[in-house]
């Protein structure tokens, strides 16, 4: 999110915009049922007045679509897509899928912001079979490694009417603090809807570094962007008796090679394309295998944080934490692109 907003962990769910929005697919469904306005006054006091301009508002209203801001409820999200490797003198290539759900629930703080509590889990699945992958043969290396999914316990942070810090990452990147009105990028889509635009690009130093992870670390500094798209319902925001307001978006990340792909220094990076959505039925709604994986690991995946802890990471600090550098053979270089093609002929004119 490029306004310093929130990163991808932020709030993981994010699903493609799709034109018209006529009839967003359960999403909607859900709206409109858990939309109902019963009579009485609600049991949690929120800004519903659109006002793009007022932090307090924007605390709220991204509070209720991150979250639940009921503190009795867990609100899942769950996303879905493909990541890409990207190379000097060669066309985008698809290498495998992406798949993977969070809980996260709130409390709420004194002042009236919000401390949110998240896990989130994420997955790689075969791009022709599909499976949910342990090993992978990466093309660049002819090397089959083991697969690292994205596993982040927590990811925390204070939703209020002040602009966040960007995260730190254990200390890794520095940042003044700064008392910042809270406000994104809002505008009116069609057919009743609001789109958001949200995003942080980001280099700092990386947890990953070469002379440790010789075939893991991308170089000393570690250049991450991320960017979310989430449309919503207008009668959705000025609901005052829905506490977490349904939506489908679009995240795009762009990241250095994964460090279990093995492949060091190597010119490149990984673009992700994902689309993701709230997942209203919780566990229900996901797929079964990925729920299989996730609690192979630990049944943990499968509720969010009833407690505030830390440290918050990312999945490339969490992997220096919990991962040992792989062997070096002799004589190994990182993988080269190909040479770029030759120059077009132009024939002298006559």
């Amino acid at each position: 999110m490029d306004d310093q907003n929130f990163s991808r962990r932020e709030s993981l769910g994010l699903a493609a915009l799709m034109a018209g929005m006529v009839g967003m697919p359960s999403v909607a469904g859900a709206a409109a049922t858990t939309g109902a306005k019963p009579g009485g006054k609600p049991k949690i006091d929120f800004i519903t007045k659109i006002d793009f301009k007022d932090p307090k508002w924007t605390r709220d209203t991204y509070a209720r679509i991150d979250a639940d801001i009921d503190p009795s409820k867990e609100k899942c999200g769950w996303l879905k897509g493909k990541a890409y490797g990207v190379r000097p003198n060669e066309k985008i290539r698809p290498l495998f899928g992406v798949e993977g759900f969070s809980f996260v629930r709130v409390k709420r703080l004194e002042d009236g912001s919000y401390r949110r509590m998240l896990r989130e889990i994420v997955f790689y699945r075969n791009l022709e079979t599909g499976e949910i992958m342990k090993e992978w043969d990466n093309p660049y290396t002819n090397e089959r490694v083991k697969v690292v999914p994205i596993a982040n316990d927590p990811f925390n942070f204070t939703i209020s009417e002040f602009q966040p810090e960007a995260p730190s990452y254990g200390g890794l990147q520095k940042s003044e603090p700064k008392k910042i009105p809270f406000l994104q990028d809002w505008e009116y889509g069609p057919n009743g809807t609001m789109i958001l635009h949200t995003g942080i690009d980001m280099q700092y130093p990386n947890a990953l570094q070469p002379d440790k992870w010789v075939r893991e670390s991308s170089g000393v500094m570690n250049r991450v962007s991320e960017h979310f798209i989430y449309v919503v319902k207008k009668e959705d925001v000025e609901n005052a008796h829905l506490t977490h307001i349904p939506h489908i978006g679009a995240w795009s990340r762009i990241t250095p090679w994964l460090p279990w792909m093995l492949m060091g220094q190597a010119e490149g990076h990984i673009s992700y394309f994902t689309h993701f959505q709230t997942a209203e039925n919780g566990e229900k709604d996901l797929p079964a295998d990925l729920v299989a994986a996730a609690r192979a690991m630990d049944e943990k995946w499968m509720h969010a944080p009833t407690e505030d802890y830390g440290p918050s990471l990312s999945s490339l600090e969490n992997y220096a934490r919990e991962q040992k550098p792989a062997p070096v053979p002799a004589g190994w270089s990182p993988p080269k692109p190909p040479a770029p093609p030759a120059p077009f002929p132009v024939k002298a004119p006559a």
